[in-house]
């Protein structure tokens, strides 16, 4: 994220208490994974305030930033998605969800074969790992991540993904070089939407939103 180490520390603290408050009113065992994502989002950006603390370098907090940023996010998205999507929106989303598990694969194999490493540049911090085909490989990624949102049929899940996805604009047009580490620390401020709708979907398959809208 932006700014410090304290910035990071405390967003992440915020955004890990909501996530725990996701958590508690789910009655369906597959919103679990979606209501999870506030704490992994959190959780992620208190590494990152380790990872000011160790200005850098190539440490277990930076490996630990990028294999969440990375592989663990392009999977857990789309798939979250998928299981708490109705059945009419499943076929769709297959295709997020085959296209983050290959990112994934491609990602996982880079971090297990090469470091990656962590640069604090004035108030972001950039990272670097080597990979094939990057631009590919992020094209990849945000379409497992924001298109399966955007292609859920959930009008707040797709609230979300249109967040998220001009947030990954802006990230790119003001922070190239720190685009992994902007994007996620904005990532985990738009995942605040999910507790809106966890408690709608705690209420009932009458609350939900991706029904109707299916119908529509």
């Amino acid at each position: 994220m932006c700014w410090s180490a304290t910035a990071d520390l405390a967003a992440g603290a915020g955004i890990a208490a909501i996530g725990i408050t996701c958590l508690l009113p789910v009655r369906r065992a597959g919103d679990l994974p979606l209501a999870a994502l506030p704490l992994l989002l959190g959780v992620h950006q208190i590494i990152e305030s380790a990872v000011w603390r160790s200005a850098g370098g190539s440490g277990p907090a930076v490996t630990a930033w990028a294999v969440i940023a990375l592989p663990l996010l392009a999977v857990w998205v789309p798939l979250g998605v998928l299981v708490a999507a109705p059945p009419a929106a499943r076929r769709r989303l297959r295709w997020p969800a085959a296209a983050g598990l290959a990112v994934a694969a491609v990602l996982a194999g880079c971090l297990a074969d090469r470091p990656v490493t962590a640069e604090v540049r004035g108030h972001t911090v950039g990272y670097a790992i080597h990979v094939p085909f990057p631009y590919v490989l992020v094209a990849g990624y945000l379409f497992a991540t924001v298109g399966s949102l955007l292609l859920a049929g959930d009008p707040l899940l797709r609230l979300c993904g249109a967040v998220m996805a001009s947030g990954a604009v802006i990230c790119f047009l003001l922070w190239r070089l720190e685009f992994a580490s902007t994007w996620c620390a904005f990532a985990a401020v738009s995942a605040v939407l999910m507790l809106r709708w966890v408690r709608r979907e705690s209420r009932g398959p009458g609350a939900s939103g991706c029904e109707a809208s299916e119908v529509r």
